[in-house]
């Protein structure tokens, strides 16, 4: 048996096989294709929570990603233990094991529930009010109660031992929700040959025609046709069918975020199978249907369990076969909710009673009621709902006042209208309208190429939806580029139509300061908490959901928010509009974290990359340091020594003979393009214009402020053609920098931009004999200092492969970086190797190639930079066009600040005491006498033994530095001051010499 309230036939799940399942340890039956809502239904089960603030028992209210207090922990394992899962979404699986939350020592007996007598302290914003006193309470007392307070349920305190999956799609036309709008508008799409995706949330497509009994379409039962058109549509090579999969975001260019429940409904997944999947998706074309929600009524205590949505309840009964309860009330502003009575009488539950706020309303569905012998009661509202932990009777009374009757019922069926769900056209950033005369906010202005169809767009009737949404669908796969259409729009043969519904608290709200009346379920939101904030002041609608928190909770005020904007447009004496609506942003439905994260998490989660030389260095014994994401080798020690030994053997050998070093970890990227030299031009403070082909040039990149933000050497390959290098870390965010303005700014130029760091493997051969070393296994290059001068560059082979030859130098020697395919990265590195033995060369790692940068005075930007060092700043005035009109950054080296007197400019420090090394990030003072806090007037970036110079050596940033030369300054350290003589920036090899061997 699965449940004494199932009916014998009814239904879509009736031949379906028991699945045993557990809440709150207690065992009990559903059936395969129930979700665990329907199936505690099915046993009679309505108390399933307990609300956030008040502790107040809670039932289901929904069927579906609306529902606010149906949320629940799942539990397979220890470890795989999942909070907060609506019970209205989660699929019954046999051994299912769920618990309710919030509540201690249990669910129907919840020493929490005492806040709820203790309601009058804890109105809105009582927290904007309270804890304020006294201050040391705050660190001590409060936060930590309040953070242990916080929340539903309890996050997992295990590693998520289940794998999570991701992909990227592209299709020309995506469809948004399966009811009968989504399927008629992607059939239309489908048929024109163009590629589809229909994604919806739910384990069945048919939206509402899951519950509607009255649809018929194509000589269909509603939901008949539906499965039968997502079959068809399943079968076409162009589309692809994804169930169980919400879209959860709407971002720019029509990129779409949505999550596809893989293996939650199965009870033993297969290792191999992704328990979610984050799909990523780009479309040309993006068709919204996604229906609309509907409102509760808004009376006093009308959050017992037991007391639901009409159309949840309808749901239940026509697609479960489950009824709510035996003895059913319904109050309703709306015709909406006569569908679910009629059903529920039909089915053999006694509808106790009709309560209409309406005064006299008229249709067939009241007349069918009424034929039924139903009690139908116009114009009066339900002003409160008896019962605690199970609601047992409705009080009625006129609207305007009079004699109340009590009706004793054990379910109450609410409906107030329905809202179209305007969330995934609000996050694309379009903007909706109020219809003044249905009370709805629709979308408006759209901002992105999609259109919302059927209930989401405020279409009434399902005749008008189908039509709607199969033009739509055909109109947005020929804006997608489709020729022609092959099918045929379905027809629909018969319809339900609902009236419009009310908006705001019914009669039943009460007066400010007693009753219960809740907007908001999950966070206790009551109407008087909605007129309190207008009282205190609130204005915004955006400042009310702040200050009452309603519609902030996991639901994001899916039936609340509505309520919330009438009422408190109502306080305000304004009218809807004026008041406005609040912003909905992503995700539409919780998504969790392993579903973003997929697969980038333990040695995954910050990828470690690795260069082609990586092998070779590791043989040889090589020490790593991480840089970036790279790693990079430090130092090569010999037998016996440390690493400053190590460090000082390699710097003295580039000197002498010569060092190889991996350069592969900078970045690279090829401009190329009839405008690649103007696109130059413009990000770069050099003149590039008037760069021959086959030489060099550093550059500078600038932000907008005029600060330095990058810097590399960039080779002209051909006049169509730059290869750019940036710093290691700083790679993606300049080709973010170029694409943004490419794209942006200058969308004009005809360039193309392609990230190469991977491509090529880097091999820096630096030292007087660094031409003997390379030469011999070069092939169609002349390595002459007239044929290649410093700062040229020239493509030819090397061992056989592709080169791009540099001649170039980071270390102030005669210097040349060997670019090859990654693929032969180690193979040349090797030979290479082999040669330099010849001559007594050595490797180097990062720790010498910085020491040998600074003995000549080259900057490392974000090092010797901190993102307020302008070129002028940093002695690189130089690199700076003079005559350009035009690139990024030169109108903000203008601003006064930046051309003031006194800036923090990079100079050299020498130390008193050679043997002294001062500690990068040192303060630097001018007084070491003065009072404590001192004025600092700069910091040591850049400090170093440098073996070749005999001594320490220092790089700083300095106020007013270059005219500081000669002076003595101090660094005021733990263990003594310190003096310092400051000094020009190159320390080996002031003339530049040895640049050509």
């Amino acid at each position: 048996m699965s449940g004494a309230f199932r009916i014998p036939g009814a239904g879509r799940f009736s031949q379906a096989k028991t699945a045993r399942f557990s809440f709150d340890g207690q065992s009990y039956a559903g059936i395969e294709g129930d979700t665990l809502a329907s199936a505690l239904l099915a046993n009679g089960v309505h108390l399933v929570g307990r609300s956030f603030k008040y502790h107040r028992p809670r039932g289901i209210l929904s069927a579906g990603a609306e529902e606010p207090n149906a949320l629940v922990e799942i539990r397979r394992d220890a470890a795989r233990k999942t909070p907060n899962v609506r019970a209205t979404v989660q699929e019954l699986y046999d051994g299912l094991d769920a618990q309710s939350q919030n509540r201690w020592p249990s669910l129907s007996f919840d020493l929490g529930a005492v806040s709820d007598i203790a309601s009058p302290l804890l109105s809105a914003g009582f927290y904007y009010k309270t804890f304020m006193w006294p201050k040391a309470a705050w660190k001590t007392l409060y936060e930590p109660k309040i953070r242990a307070a916080a929340g539903l349920g309890v996050s997992p305190d295990q590693p998520d031992p289940d794998h999570y999956s991701s992909r990227y799609a592209h299709c020309d036309v995506l469809v948004l929700g399966g009811g009968a709008a989504g399927i008629a508008a992607a059939l239309a799409a489908a048929e024109t040959g163009v590629r589809v995706i229909l994604a919806d949330e739910q384990a069945e497509f048919g939206g509402s025609l899951r519950f509607e009994s009255g649809a018929k379409i194509d000589g269909q039962d509603g939901f008949a046709w539906a499965q039968a058109a997502v079959a068809k549509l399943a079968a076409m090579d162009n589309v692809r069918v994804l169930s169980r999969t919400t879209a959860f975001g709407y971002y720019a260019q029509n990129f779409i975020g949505l999550v596809e429940r893989v293996s939650e409904h199965l009870r033993t997944p297969g290792h191999d199978l992704a328990r979610e999947r984050l799909w990523q998706v780009r479309a040309k074309r993006v068709v919204l249907a996604s229906g609309a929600i509907e409102r509760h009524m808004v009376f006093a205590d009308n959050d017992r369990p037991g007391i639901m949505l009409a159309g949840a309840a309808r749901t239940y009964l026509n697609h479960y076969g489950v009824a709510v309860g035996r003895n059913v009330g319904v109050y309703t502003a709306n015709d909406s909710a006569y569908a679910a009575a009629i059903d529920l009488k039909k089915a053999g539950v006694n509808v106790a009673a009709i309560v209409d706020l309406r005064d006299n309303p008229t249709g067939p569905v009241i007349d069918e009621a009424r034929a039924l012998g139903i009690e139908v009661n116009f114009g009066r509202a339900v002003i409160r709902a008896g019962g605690k932990l199970r609601v047992s009777s409705m009080t009625v009374q006129p609207k305007n006042g009079g004699g109340e009757r009590t009706i004793a019922v054990d379910a109450i069926l609410m409906s107030a209208g329905w809202t179209p769900s305007v969330h995934l056209f609000s996050q694309s950033r379009g903007k909706v309208a109020f219809n003044d005369e249905t009370k709805r906010f629709v979308p408006g202005i759209y901002a992105q190429d999609c259109v919302s169809v059927g209930a989401c767009n405020g279409t009434d009737g399902l005749s008008a939806t189908v039509d709607e949404a199969y033009a739509a669908g055909a109109k947005a796969a020929r804006d997608a580029g489709a020729k022609t259409a092959k099918g045929s729009k379905p027809k629909v043969d018969a319809s339900e139509s609902w009236s419009r519904g009310m908006l705001g608290a019914a009669p039943g709200a009460g007066s400010d300061t007693t009753v219960k009346a809740f907007v908001d379920f999950q966070n206790d939101v009551t109407a008087k908490d909605i007129r309190q904030a207008v009282h205190e002041g609130m204005r915004s609608i955006e400042h009310v959901k702040r200050f009452t928190t309603n519609g902030m909770a996991t639901d994001q005020g899916k039936t609340s928010n509505m309520h919330g904007l009438a009422i408190a447009a109502e306080t305000l004496g304004k009218p809807i509009p004026e008041v406005g609506l609040t912003t909905f942003r992503a995700p539409y439905t919780p998504v969790t974290f392993g579903a973003i994260v997929s697969h980038a998490r333990g040695p995954l989660f910050d990828p470690t990359r690795r260069t082609a030389i990586h092998p070779w260095a590791e043989a040889q014994g090589a020490m790593f340091e991480d840089v970036g994401q790279w790693k990079r080798a430090w130092y090569f020690p010999k037998a016996g020594e440390d690493m400053h030994a190590a460090v000082d053997r390699e710097c003295v050998a580039v000197r002498k003979t010569a060092g190889l070093f991996d350069a592969s970890t900078l970045g690279k990227i090829e401009v190329v393009g009839p405008d690649a030299a103007k696109f130059m031009e413009l990000l770069y403070t050099n003149p590039w214009e008037k760069l021959e082909p086959g030489r060099c040039r550093y550059g500078i990149m600038l932000r907008e402020d005029g600060f330095i933000y990058d810097d590399g050497v960039v080779g002209r390959l051909a006049p169509d053609r730059f290869h750019v290098t940036t710093t290691t870390g700083g790679a993606p965010r300049v080709m973010n920098h170029m694409e943004d303005y490419l794209q942006t700014e200058f969308p004009h130029l005809n360039v193309w931009l392609t990230s190469i760091t991977e491509q090529w493997a880097v091999i820096a051969v630096q030292g007087p004999k660094s031409r003997d070393i390379i030469a011999p296994l070069l092939e169609d290059i002349d390595m002459s200092d007239e044929a290649l001068p410093h700062m040229s560059v020239r493509e030819g082979k090397i061992c056989g492969v592709p080169t791009r030859l540099f001649r170039m130098s980071f270390t102030g020697e005669r210097g040349f970086e060997v670019n090859v395919p990654a693929d032969y990265g180690q193979a040349v590195w090797e030979a290479l190797w082999a040669e330099g033995q010849k001559h007594g060369a050595a490797a180097y790692g990062t720790e010498a190639m910085h020491v040998l940068r600074a003995e000549k005075g080259y900057i490392i930007v974000g090092q010797d930079t901190d993102g307020t060092v302008t070129p002028n700043d940093a002695g690189l005035d130089w690199a700076v066009g003079k005559k350009k009109p035009d690139f990024v950054g030169i109108r903000g080296l203008t601003r006064p600040d930046l051309v003031a007197k006194g800036r923090k400019q990079l100079v050299g420090l020498k130390t008193r005491d050679p043997k002294v090394v001062l500690e990068e990030g040192a303060q630097i003072v001018e007084d070491p006498k003065q009072a404590i806090p001192m004025k600092m007037i700069g910091h040591v970036t850049s400090s170093y033994w440098s073996e070749n110079c005999g001594r320490s050596i220092a790089l700083a940033l300095v106020a007013g530095g270059r005219d500081r030369m000669g002076e003595t300054l101090y660094v005021p350290m733990p263990n003594g001051v310190i003096e310092v003589e400051v000094t020009g920036m190159v320390f080996f090899d002031e003339t530049g010499g040895r640049l050509n061997g």
